[in-house]
């Protein structure tokens, strides 16, 4: 398995473990709710939720070409789901890029974060900044006009 579906395989066996717990021990209702919030958190924290990822050499490429931002990111980030589901339908026209996938990517968000793996790292036009808020990325998403 790798690094990336560690978080939500351990959502679905702690949720698992437990829902077996309580539905031996109170009934399938209990064990049903469980399921109810384990599943959807396995689920968020899954690479699942985000568009395709790219290598960061390609995304970079794509970015150059059409000047749209890539995001840096890597499953079980809080920050990045929210700049996700922030971003709503916009998500599909960034570049997104899994650190856990990439070893250059992860060197790229080392190097513009002081050595540290930080994440969301947006780059765009040449610059990067770490955790926007997703109003600067619908902006640098709208074009020249946009960009801050």
């Amino acid at each position: 398995m790798t690094r990336r579906w560690l978080i939500p395989a351990l959502f679905l066996l702690c949720g698992s473990l437990l829902a077996a717990g309580s539905a031996f021990g109170g009934g399938p209702g209990p064990a049903a709710g469980l399921l109810a919030v384990f599943v959807p958190l396995a689920v968020l924290h899954s690479p699942l939720v985000f568009p395709r990822s790219l290598g960061v050499a390609q995304a970079r490429r794509r970015s150059a070409a059409d000047g749209r931002p890539v995001v840096l990111w890597r499953p079980g980030c809080k920050y990045c789901l929210r700049l996700r589901f922030r971003l709503g339908r916009d998500a599909r026209r960034v570049h997104w890029v899994d650190i856990w996938r990439d070893p250059e990517a992860a060197a790229a968000a080392r190097e513009v974060n002081d050595g540290n793996e930080t994440v969301p790292t947006v780059f765009v036009a040449g610059g990067a900044r770490t955790n926007p808020p997703v109003e600067w990325v619908r902006a640098q998403l709208a074009g020249p006009a946009g960009e801050a």
